[in-house]
């Protein structure tokens, strides 16, 4: 199983989704893609096996993907402070890639129904969500 992490701004909800599921499941094939160097830099470090920063990175990589996963706003375009282009927005959106994304409360979208939860907890959510694919 591919997965596309997309995470920007410090990387550090995207690393803590890597390491949690590389723990779990060392099988999966993770693509780390940072919308900066910093971002990526802290993918790698979560146990990415793949890495990219970037744009072009994101619109490509996603369509290939099984799953996209990263904080919600990756989403929206213009979000975390603009690092999140038109087009990879939209990439992601048309990606038939299974999406999940962690809610944030730093987003200025907020999702109805959603329990506020630790960003570990959702991460723990996410894991299980994820391994129901495959049963």
């Amino acid at each position: 199983m591919e997965i596309v992490v997309i995470d920007g701004q410090g990387g550090g909800i995207g690393k803590n989704i890597i390491q949690v599921l590389k723990e779990k499941h060392p099988e999966y094939t993770i693509i780390g893609i940072g919308t900066n160097s910093m971002a990526t830099t802290q993918l790698k470090k979560g146990g990415a096996d793949i890495i990219a920063t970037g744009e072009n990175a994101v619109v490509y990589n996603v369509k290939h993907a099984s799953i996209v996963v990263g904080p919600i706003g990756v989403a929206f375009a213009n979000s975390m402070y603009g690092e999140i282009t038109p087009a990879m927005a939209n990439a992601i959106g048309e990606s038939e890639a299974r999406k999940y994304f962690i809610p944030v409360s730093k987003c200025s979208a907020q999702v109805v129904g959603v329990a506020s939860k630790s960003i570990s907890e959702y991460i723990d959510d996410l894991v299980v969500m994820i391994e129901r694919l495959e049963k």
